[in-house]
């Protein structure tokens, strides 16, 4: 059965940032993409866990043509073997316009919905986007029909709503954006992770009957990050989920 109560959540409604935040969003938003400060250094180190959990089924078995939501600079594009089709959905271009990685990518879409209808996929990857997605469940839906037979949905996330990440961040980039900038962090972050990490999973486990969660750290709450592993969509749920949050 359906969870009404959390689909009866979405599409959420993204906070609005003060004036002040606005005006550092855009140089901090890319900052924190591209490392480009000691906390957001070090947090991508942190991060190599879930770019090698999302490609591990390829390290494996070989490449396979994939879709990979919310690209950003295509900083996991490092971690997959060339030698097949790797498509990508990301709307901010100055992300990876000039990233090295870009001549590896055959189709670059702004929205999921500019996929074409008869793609099909092996896999579909993301790496730290779902939490940022207000209508994840069309999201979710769409990736179900791109899916071809025995493909997966491979997603890592960080453990929002759990007491170790919001430790983590506090002690690393919000202690370092309050010392820049004189600003709480956690107005920027409740801005833009609109999904906890349980909400994200029991959407994922409704519309796929096989799914597997590993995390980093002592259990769920206690993990920094988490990565899922979603198979056999359930053609039902889909369909319904097109249809009701259709734009």
């Amino acid at each position: 059965m359906p969870n009404e109560p959390l689909l009866a959540r979405y599409p959420k409604t993204r906070p609005e940032l003060p004036p002040r935040f606005r005006e550092i969003y855009a140089a901090q938003y890319l900052d924190n993409r591209q490392g480009a400060t000691t906390a957001a250094s070090a947090a991508q180190r942190l991060e190599r866990w879930m770019h090698i959990r999302v490609a591990e089924d390829v390290r494996a078995a070989g490449p396979a043509a994939t879709l990979e939501i919310g690209a950003g600079t295509l900083n996991q594009l490092p971690f997959e073997p060339a030698g097949a089709a790797y498509d990508v959905v990301e709307p901010f271009e100055a992300l990876y316009r000039d990233a090295p990685q870009r001549g590896r990518i055959r189709d670059v879409f702004a929205d999921i919905a500019e996929v074409p209808a008869d793609r099909r996929y092996a896999r579909i990857t993301s790496i730290a986007a779902f939490e940022h997605v207000a209508d994840l469940p069309a999201l979710l839906a769409r990736c179900a029909t791109l899916l071809e037979d025995g493909g997966a949905l491979r997603v890592a996330i960080p453990s929002e709503g759990g007491l170790l990440w919001r430790i983590g961040w506090m002690a690393t980039t919000g202690l370092e954006f309050r010392l820049r900038h004189g600003l709480d962090y956690g107005i920027l972050m409740r801005h833009e992770h609109l999904n906890t990490a349980a909400e994200i999973e029991a959407l994922i486990a409704d519309l796929f009957a096989r799914v597997e969660v590993r995390a980093l750290g002592l259990g769920r709450q206690l993990s920094l990050y988490r990565f899922i592993v979603a198979r056999e969509p359930r053609p039902g749920v889909a369909a319904d989920w097109s249809q009701r949050f259709a734009a």
